[in-house]
C-alpha cells in the first residue's frame, strides 16, 4: 500500500480573508434590511389588540374604550376590514400615564435594577436571555437600558445595526472607556424601535479594551480603571428602572468591570455536563476575583440577587431532566423554577435579526410560538419579581 503524501500548507493572503469578511458583511446588511418594514422604510415594534394592551395596561378593554369615547385617549382608527388598528408600546406607555399604572420604580426609594447576565462559556443563551428580558420589561411597561460590552455584539445586531459596518470606536463602551467624557455615556445611548428601550451599542474594537485595561492596571498598580463603568452608568442610571448588561462570555477585564457595575446577576445555565462544570468554576473564579477586587479597591459589589436560569433546555431528554433536577438540588432556590426550553421559534427569528417578541406571525406554527412565548415569559416574569423585590416601594407586591 503506498503512502499518502503529506498535502503542502495552504497559503491564504489577507486579500482573501479581507474578499470574505466584505461578502460577509453584506450578507448581515441584507438580513438588516429584510427586517425594515417596506412601508415606513423602519424597524417596528410589536403591536397589540385591545384584549392583550388591556391586560399589559392594567385595566379593561371597556376602561380602554370608555377613554377613547370621551376623548381621554385617540379614537381608534380602523383597518379596511373594521378591525381596530393594534396599539403600538408607545401608545400603551400613553395609556399607562392616563390610567395611572407605570411600573416605575420609586426615584426617592427604590434602586435602579442594574442586571449582569453573565457566564463565561459562550453559547449558553447568554444574549438570548438579555435581548429578551430587556424587550419583556419595555413591553411591561418599564425604561430599560440594553448596554452591549460584548465584542461579538449579538445585541447590538438584534437592534438593527451591521456592528462594524455602522458604528464607530466612539460609538460604543470603547470609545468612551478610552476617553472618558463630561457627559458620561449619554451621548452613546441609541433609541430603538422598542419603545422605552435604549440600546448602548458594541462591535468588536471591544475586544481591545481586555488588553488595555489589563495594561492600564499593570501600568498604574491600581484597579481605578474597573470602576470607569459603574461611573459612566450613574450619570445615566436615574433615567431608567432597569439596566440589563450583556458581558463577553470570559472572566476578563470588561466581565470585571461589568460585574463591578451591576447589582444583581442571572447566569444562564444549559442542562449539560459541561456547561454545569463550566458554570460552577465561574462561580468560584467570580468569587475569588470579587474578594481580589474588594482587596485592592476596598469596596465589595453588593448584588440584590442572584439567579441562575436553565437555558436551551430539551425535556423531552432525559438526561437535560436529570441535570434540570441536579442542579436545583445543588442551586437550591438561586435556581429558577423556570426555564428557557430550545425552540426553533428562538432561531427562526434570530435569522431574521429579531427576536421571538416582533414576530409579527408564528414562522413554525401557532402552537410552537406560543409555547415558546410562554416559557421565555416564565422566566422573565420570575426575574421582574426579583427586580419587584429589590424596590421598597413595591416589595410588597411579591410577598
Amino acid at each position: 500500500m503506498s503512502q499518502m503524501k503529506p498535502q503542502d500548507p495552504v497559503s491564504i493572503d489577507q486579500d482573501v480573508l479581507s474578499t470574505i469578511y466584505s461578502r460577509a458583511q453584506l450578507v448581515m446588511e441584507r438580513i438588516r434590511d429584510g427586517a425594515v418594514d417596506p412601508e415606513s422604510g423602519e424597524r417596528q415594534g410589536p403591536t397589540f389588540p385591545i384584549s392583550r394592551a388591556a391586560t399589559l395596561v392594567g385595566r379593561s378593554a371597556s376602561a380602554i374604550r370608555e377613554a377613547e369615547r370621551d376623548g381621554r385617549l385617540p379614537a381608534r382608527e380602523r383597518t379596511l376590514s373594521g378591525r381596530r388598528v393594534q396599539y403600538s408600546l408607545k401608545e400603551l406607555d400613553e395609556m399607562r400615564a392616563l390610567f395611572e399604572t407605570r411600573p416605575w420604580r420609586d426615584p426617592e426609594t427604590d434602586t435602579p435594577a442594574i442586571i449582569s447576565i453573565s457566564n463565561f462559556k459562550g453559547g449558553v443563551g447568554k444574549s438570548t436571555t438579555a435581548i429578551h428580558l430587556a424587550q419583556y420589561l419595555a413591553i411591561r411597561g418599564y425604561r430599560v437600558l440594553l448596554v452591549d460590552c460584548d465584542s461579538q455584539a449579538s445585541s447590538t445586531m438584534m437592534f438593527g445595526y451591521v456592528p462594524d459596518r455602522d458604528l464607530t470606536d466612539e460609538d460604543t463602551l470603547y470609545g468612551y472607556i478610552r476617553e472618558p467624557t463630561l457627559d458620561g455615556v449619554r451621548r452613546l445611548i441609541r433609541k430603538t424601535h422598542f419603545h422605552g428601550l435604549d440600546l448602548i451599542p458594541a462591535n468588536l474594537r471591544l475586544y481591545n479594551l481586555e488588553y488595555e485595561i489589563a495594561a492600564t492596571i499593570m501600568g498604574e498598580g491600581s484597579f481605578a480603571v474597573i470602576d470607569v463603568l459603574a461611573e459612566a452608568l450613574s450619570t445615566v442610571v436615574d433615567d431608567y428602572d432597569v439596566v440589563v448588561m450583556d458581558p463577553p462570555p470570559a472572566l476578563g477585564m470588561v466581565s470585571l468591570a461589568v460585574l463591578n457595575a451591576a447589582n444583581a446577576m442571572v447566569i444562564p445555565v444549559p442542562p449539560s455536563i459541561m456547561d454545569f462544570s463550566s458554570t460552577t468554576s465561574f462561580i468560584d473564579m467570580v468569587q475569588t476575583t470579587l474578594r481580589d477586587l474588594e482587596r485592592s479597591t476596598k469596596r465589595r459589589p453588593v448584588f440584590n440577587f442572584i439567579k441562575l436560569v436553565g437555558s436551551k433546555v430539551d425535556d423531552q431528554k432525559s438526561m437535560h431532566r436529570e441535570i434540570l433536577t441536579m442542579c436545583r438540588q445543588v442551586f437550591g432556590s438561586l435556581f429558577l423554577e423556570s426555564i428557557i426550553r430550545t425552540s426553533a421559534e428562538i432561531d427562526n427569528a434570530s435569522s431574521r435579526m429579531k427576536s421571538v417578541y416582533e414576530l409579527e406571525k408564528p414562522v413554525t406554527s401557532h402552537e410552537t410560538h406560543n409555547r415558546c412565548v410562554s416559557h421565555l415569559e416564565a422566566v422573565n416574569y420570575d426575574i421582574e419579581r426579583e427586580i419587584i423585590r429589590m424596590w421598597p416601594s413595591r416589595a410588597r407586591a411579591v410577598l
